[in-house]
This record gives C-alpha cells, sequence and structure tokens, in this order.
C-alpha cells in the first residue's frame, strides 16, 4: 500500500486549469522528485495534497485516509480526515515562512503544542533534538531575520520534522535561496532520505535528483508527462517535451 496516493486528481482556478487527471504514488521511505518548467502545476500538487489548496476532483490518499472530492463543499466528516491528513503531512516552502516575532525554538514548538496539545516542555525536548539534527542547537533563541537564508530554511526543515509526520513534503525548498547556500539544505534532506523519510520534493536541483530520488517526474501544463529512474530520465527521456526541459535546463546552468 501506497503512503501517498493520487488519483485522477483535477484542480481549477476559475477557468484556468491546473491540474489534468494527475495519478501518482509514493511508497514509504521512497523519495520522489517532481520536475518541469514554471507554472507547470507541481506546486499546486503539493498544496492539494495536504489540503492547502482544495482539489477541484480527484481522490487523495496519505497513509491510509482518504478523501474523494466530487464537489465543491467538503462533508464534516471528510474535513476531519483532511485534518489528520495535515497532521501526519510535514510542508517546507519556497520562502521558509517563519514567524518573525517568535525565537527559533518558539517557531518549532508552535504546532505541536497549539494542534497536537502537546505539554511546552516535550515539545521543546522534541525541538530541540530536530534543531541539532539540522546543526542549529546554537540559533536556539534567535529571531529569524537573525538567520541566513539557508539557516532559515533549515529551522523551516526542523519546524516540520518536530510535528513527526510520516510523509515530507518540500515545495522548491532553495529556490530562494543564494547559491553557496543551496548546499547546506540539500546535505540536510540529502542525510533524511538516507534515513528513510519519505519525501516528494519540486525541485530544479537536478544534482540531487539524479543522487536521491527513487524515481523523477516530469510535469507539463498540468499533466505527469513521464516518470522513470533518475539514470533513465536524465540520460534517455523518452518524451520529447521531457528531452527539451532538460536540453534547456542543462543549456542554462
Amino acid at each position: 500500500m501506497p503512503i501517498i496516493r493520487v488519483a485522477h486528481l483535477e484542480k481549477l482556478f476559475g477557468h484556468l486549469h491546473v491540474l489534468k487527471d494527475v495519478s501518482l504514488t509514493v511508497e514509504a521511505q521512497e523519495v520522489v522528485c517532481v520536475i518541469g518548467r514554471s507554472g507547470s502545476g507541481k506546486s499546486t500538487l503539493l498544496r492539494c495534497i495536504n489540503f492547502l489548496e482544495q482539489p477541484t476532483q480527484g481522490t487523495i490518499e496519505v497513509d491510509r485516509l482518504t478523501v474523494a472530492v466530487a464537489q465543491h463543499r467538503l462533508s464534516k466528516e471528510q474535513k476531519q480526515i483532511i485534518h489528520q491528513i495535515r497532521l501526519c503531512t510535514g510542508m517546507v516552502f519556497q520562502e521558509f515562512n517563519l514567524f518573525p516575532h517568535l525565537s527559533v525554538i518558539d517557531n518549532l514548538i508552535e504546532a505541536p503544542v497549539t494542534v497536537k496539545g502537546m505539554p511546552r516542555d516535550q515539545a521543546i525536548v522534541i525541538a530541540e533534538k530536530f534543531l541539532d539534527k539540522v546543526g542549529l542547537m546554537e540559533k536556539r533563541d534567535e529571531f529569524p531575520t537573525r538567520l541566513s537564508g539557508g539557516q532559515k530554511q533549515r529551522v523551516a526543515i526542523a519546524r516540520a520534522l518536530t510535528m513527526e509526520p510520516k510523509v515530507m513534503l518540500f515545495d522548491e525548498p532553495t529556490s530562494a535561496l543564494d547559491p553557496e547556500l543551496i548546499g547546506e539544505v540539500l546535505e540536510v534532506m540529502k542525510q533524511l532520505a538516507k534515513e528513510g523519510t519519505t519525501m516528494l520534493v519540486v525541485t530544479h536541483e537536478m544534482g540531487f535528483a539524479s543522487e536521491v530520488a527513487s524515481r523523477v517526474i516530469y510535469m507539463d501544463e498540468g499533466q505527469i508527462i513521464e516518470e522513470d529512474t533518475p539514470d533513465q530520465m536524465f540520460t534517455a527521456p523518452r518524451d520529447q517535451r521531457t528531452r527539451q526541459f532538460l536540453d534547456r535546463l542543462l543549456r542554462t546552468n
């Protein structure tokens, strides 16, 4: 049983058809990277999986929690399941989304305390464990304004891990970083992959995808065009659109 299963997902923003009959699975402890040009629907896909965006139609299943959307209004039972899905999915955004008025440690414990009802002392122990994992224990009492972009993103990863999710979703986690800071974030993600963390990653970092991913998915115009192992995808893609995208990316870099 896959830990993530998306079936026939559709998403419309007004008349704009952003996702078109998207289906995919992710197995436990698998790392799947999603690539494609800007505007291809990659970020919307992630946001639909944890219902930051409500799908127009389709089925989302995370850790055997299933919501089938066939109409605009969700039932009370569906909303309860969505809450459970959000509890078991950690999300890391492009722009960090840290609370600027809270210290690093308070950013980390906010969700466990307010959403899970965890005692503050217990939440701090868990938060410190993950701060140490991302190499930022010495920044425990700093505020986000005093951190570099790479440090902010590592704090954001630790914050997501503090909820102890079953799945980690990464939405282009290095795209807002200066080039010299990208490596420190990717190293944390590589370590998570080695430890068996289930990850669905939207990324433009082809080196990371080649090294870490179990599978790579190429999206274009709201559809999954091709998916394969990194070796096959990056050396001999089958679809012309995939080849054109990768050729253009290699020329740019």
